[in-house]
Order: C-alpha cells, then structure tokens, then sequence
C-alpha cells in the first residue's frame, strides 16, 4: 500500500514525560476544586486530601499514577468490551493500537449550535423544524459518519433541552454519537432513550451511543453538575472521560506547553474521580487545548497557531498515555461560508489526521462553533471525502503496476480507451459533483457558479428528498412516553412551565 507511513511528531518520549509529570505535580500541589460532596467523597475514599470548606481535593502522585496504570492496563486488552464509541466530536477507541495515521477516520456533525446561518442567508436562534432539517441533511451526506445535534432548539427550555434533543436525533438518523448533557437528572432519561434503540441496556453497553460527559471548568475546576454526570454514567457501565478546553492566555498559561500541561491534569483528575467510583468503569482521557486570540479574547478553533498544539494532544493521548481518539476539526472562525472558512476547515481538518486523530468534528460550524450552517455542512462532507481520499492512498499490486497494459499500449498511445482505464479511474481519482473541474468556458456556458452556491443548492435538494423512518413505532412511542415523563418530573421541580 502506498501510504503515509508515520504520523506527525511533535514530541519526544522524554518531553511527553515532562508533560505527564507537570500534571501530576500540579494535582498534588494545587489540585481541583469540585463542587460535589458525593464526588469528594469518592475522591477521599481514593486517597485523595480533601478540604471540604473550600471544596477542594490535592492529588497524590501514587493516586493519579494508580489511576493511569489502570487504564493503560485496560487499554491494553483487545477483546476489550466496548472496542468504541462515537462521542460528540470523534470516534474514541478503548483498545491501544499502534499510533497512526488513520485513513479510516470518522468525521462527526454536531454541536448543539444557538444559532443557524439558514439557506436563506439569515442567522438567526434555531428551532425544532431546523433541529430536524439538520439532522436529515446529514444523515443524507456521505461525508458524515455520525452526529450528535448539529444545532438545538431554542424555544425548548434549557432544563428539558438535552432529553428532547436526544429523541429527536434517534428519530432521524442511525448515525448515531454523543449528545449534551446539562445534569444528571438528564443521564437517566437519556440512557433509557438509548436503550430502546439499542434494544436492551446490555447491548447498550456493548455498544454505546448518546453518551453525554462531563467537562472541566479551566482552569482546575470541576462544577458539581458535571461531577454528577461522570458519576452516574460510571455507575451506568457506560463510558467516560472528563473533557477540558484550556485556554492559553485566559484560562491556562499562555504558551502551548503550560495549556497542554494543566489540560492533561484536569483530564486526570476526571479519571481519578472515574475509578473511585468503579475501579472497573471504562474510562479514558480527553483535552482540548487552545490559545486564546489576545485581540477579542476568542476560542479561536481553527487558528494555525492552534495546530501544533492539537499535534501534540494527539501525540500526548494517543501515544504515550495509550488512549487513541479524535479532537475538533473541519472548523472556522470565519463568519460566513468563503475562502477563509475553506482554508481553516482544511487544515483543522488533515493537520489532527496527520498526527494521528482517529477522528474529526464536527462539520457545518461557523463563527467559531456557535453558528451551523447547511450549507457549509455539505461543504465539509465533502472535503471529509477528499481528506478521506488523499489519506488512503493507492494499492501496489501487479495489476495496479500495470505492465502488461504499458506493453499493450506501446510508445506514443493512449490509455484513454483502454479497458483497464475503465477498471481503475474511479478508485483512483477524487469525483465530486460539488468542486468544479472545468475550463472557464464549460463553466461559464453550465452557470455553475460558486462553490458556495452549489452548496446552497444541494443542501436544499438534499432537504426535499423523502426519507424512510428510522425507529419502528413502537420505539417512537416508548421515546415519547419517557420524554413525557422528564417534562413531568421537570415541571415538578419547577424548572419549566
């Protein structure tokens, strides 16, 4: 196979352990603050010293080790159960393997947008209708692997937004990932959504899907909600990582190594509180690190300057902690579809990929993640394919050698006409029916137009086209009964009219 052979490094052996120690250090010397009783009880339990006035818990060495000795060793098994999951941006594998590049990535739409760049050119608050547009759209795409809900809908409130959310996105796709979770009120009715479609909570947990997560709150804290949604998805057999978004500059240090550093010790500190409640819950580590656009004080999500550090990352999880998966990608902090959103899109895309991501997402975002697009949605699908294309590279095989075809076609012919031609050009070349390959003319007299506005197009198109239903009725009706029964519970506490 000709392919690319090695990811890239950003990293040496001994520089990743420096990395490793400082967060080690850093969960000792200044630990988190998490605001959960329960959680510091586990964490006590685990040897962890708590001050329970300030909320506070310091790490020793031997606890955190402890914790990542367990999960490389749980890495370390191949017949491992669950061998995967899609998450809310990627695909996260539970087995170690070899880091590489992976030609097989998956590319995740998704992100709960507030807001919606529409086909009429209007951003505006999204809605239900626009929930389930955006669904089918990518459900239809090639380019998508799995989603979680590219945009929510506002006028549902906050408290109920999560549950309704997942109902919606199994009813509309199979492609099934992650999904927002606010507080753990939402994790019950959220597993049993997930449990109707999958069947039984046993196959639930052979194969998860709407599994939501906590994240920390940089720089080393940890909100008792999201402590909360860790503990009972542990105490569901389902899996977990603490996620956490440093932010150089503003919520972490300023330089690429200090944001990676206290990244990795929050993410240890969730995988501690993890094992404290199972010792054989199935966990592994996340962090999304960036530096911050000192200028607007942004997340810039596609910024080059972010790339070698989300290299790194890659390098950091991957490798030497042994836990491969995916990290953001396909974004832009650009406003509208253009030039600037293609060139960001690409790089936060291949660059992760080069390093070894298992995994992209999500696609269809602009203004740095806060605006979804469907039409920058049936961009990304396609520059997932290309990316796709490029990574794979090309077989090397007699046939493919092609010397006989060379011999039959002799000096000076044409391998135009030649049936081996009609054999192999589609394996080999990247068809799109949305990037022009054209002259001038042939473009000019089809009114082909621009890129963007064949998007729009086959956006549109693609939201005409009826689809069959996903769930049989009787799964829609016992998702309905259990959304019916958060809204109950939710108007109980009064948390919604």
């Amino acid at each position: 196979m000709g392919r690319l052979l090695e990811p890239i490094r950003y990293l040496s052996r001994d520089e990743m352990e420096m990395i490793h120690r400082s967060a080690v250090r850093t969960l000792e010397r200044v630990g988190m603050h998490v605001g959960s009783h329960e959680a510091l009880d586990y964490l006590g339990a685990a040897g962890c010293r708590v001050d329970r006035e300030a909320m506070v818990a310091r790490f020793p060495e031997a606890a955190t080790e402890a914790a990542v000795a367990r999960m490389r060793a749980a890495f370390a098994d191949p017949r491992r159960i669950p061998a995967k999951m899609s998450v809310r941006y990627s695909q996260v594998y539970f087995s170690t393997m070899p880091h590489r590049i992976h030609a097989d990535f998956a590319a995740s739409a998704g992100g709960f947008c507030v807001f919606i760049y529409d086909l009429q050119g209007q951003r505006r608050r999204a809605t239900l209708a626009d929930v389930r547009d955006s669904l089918r759209l990518a459900d239809a795409l090639d380019g998508v692997d799995f989603m979680g809900l590219p945009v929510s809908a506002q006028e549902i409130p906050h408290a109920m937004r999560p549950v309704v959310m997942a109902a919606e996105l199994v009813k509309h796709t199979r492609k099934l990932g992650g999904i927002e979770t606010f507080d753990r009120l939402d994790v019950a009715y959220i597993s049993r959504i997930a449990e109707v479609v999958a069947g039984s909570p046993e196959a639930l947990r052979r194969e998860p899907v709407l599994v939501g997560y906590g994240e920390a709150r940089s720089p080393l804290c940890l909100d008792g909600n999201m402590a909360e949604i860790v503990i009972d998805y542990v105490k569901r057999g389902l899996p977990q990582s603490l996620d956490t978004m440093p932010n150089g500059g503003a919520t972490a240090p300023a330089t690429a190594a200090g944001t990676l550093a206290l990244g990795i010790a929050e993410t240890l500190g969730g995988l501690v509180l993890g094992y404290a409640v199972d010792p054989h819950a199935i966990m592994t580590i996340d962090v999304t690190p960036g530096l911050a656009d000192m200028r607007t004080m942004l997340f810039p999500y596609a910024g080059i300057d972010r790339m070698p550090l989300l290299a790194a990352r890659v390098q950091m999880i991957g490798e030497f902690y042994g836990c491969p998966g995916g990290v953001h990608g396909g974004k832009t902090d650009a406003c509208y579809p253009g030039v600037q959103a293609g060139v960001e899109k690409v790089t936060s895309m291949l660059f992760p990929l080069l390093a070894g991501a298992t995994g992209i997402g999500t696609m269809g975002h602009l203004e740095n993640a806060l605006t979804f697009s469907p039409q920058q949605l049936v961009i990304d699908s396609e520059i997932a394919r290309a990316v796709r294309h490029m990574l794979r590279g090309f077989q090397i095989t007699p046939e493919t050698l092609a010397e006989d075809v060379v011999a039959e076609v002799g000096l000076g012919g044409s391998y135009l006409a030649h049936p081996h031609t009609a054999e192999h050009f589609r394996d080999e070349m990247f068809l799109s029916d949305l990037f022009q390959r054209v002259s001038w003319d042939q473009a000019w007299v089809r009114g082909l137009g621009h890129l963007e506005e064949r998007a729009r197009e086959r956006a549109a198109e693609l939201l005409r086209r009826e689809r069959a239903p996903v769930l049989s009725p009787e799964q829609e009706g016992a998702i309905d009964e259990i959304v019916a029964e958060a809204w109950a519970q939710r108007r109980a506490l009064g948390q919604v009219a």
